[in-house]
This record gives C-alpha cells, sequence and structure tokens, in this order.
C-alpha cells in the first residue's frame, strides 16, 4: 500500500499530464505553493502562489508548441517529504531538450 503523500503526488502529476489546471488549482495546490525553475532561461526564476505557478506550466506549454511531455519514474514519500522523479521533453523551434527534474515537497 503507498504512502497517502505518494497517491497525492501522483494524482496530481496525472492531473498535470491532463492539462487539468483547475485540478491542480483546486485540489493540489496549497494558497502559498511555491515553485523554482533553475538555470538561466525564458522560464527560469521563481513563482509564488496558485497563479504564478500555473502560469509557468502555460509558459512551458506554449513555448514547447505543445511538444512538452513529462515521464514520471517514481514518487518516494513518508510523512514529511514527498519527491517526484521526473524527466520533462519538450522542443522549441529546431531545439531540444530534456530535464530531469528532482521535486521535493514537505520540506
Amino acid at each position: 500500500m503507498a504512502h497517502p503523500s505518494e497517491d497525492l503526488l501522483r494524482e496530481g502529476f496525472a492531473a498535470l499530464e491532463r492539462g487539468d489546471m483547475d485540478a491542480l488549482r483546486n485540489q493540489f495546490f496549497a494558497a502559498d505553493v511555491r515553485w523554482h525553475a533553475p538555470g538561466r532561461s525564458l522560464i527560469s526564476g521563481d513563482y509564488e502562489g496558485i497563479e504564478q505557478v500555473l502560469q509557468f506550466f502555460a509558459r512551458l506549454f506554449e513555448l514547447t508548441g505543445g511538444t512538452l511531455s513529462l515521464e514520471l519514474h517514481d514518487v518516494l514519500a513518508n510523512d514529511e517529504h514527498a519527491v517526484e522523479l521526473v524527466t520533462v521533453r519538450g522542443e522549441r523551434a529546431v531545439q531540444s531538450t530534456d530535464l530531469y527534474a528532482l521535486d521535493e515537497y514537505f520540506s
């Protein structure tokens, strides 16, 4: 049986894959959600609050022309932490990139 935090992250990830921003807004993101996109790119920076984080995801979809794909490899979770191991792929113009993300929650 999976930890409840693992189930929650997997359900939230599935909502993101479906593009279900209403579910992310109403069921999965806390009002004080914070997202950090590292590096020096068009999307790098800190996003605070539900609307900014959702705008970040919308921008990712826009910049990749609908080629954005997310591959969830695993979720590790307990009462204090939850981590997603994700590969993010997308193309922009003639460029393509693979990002390997490690997202930690409840820290």
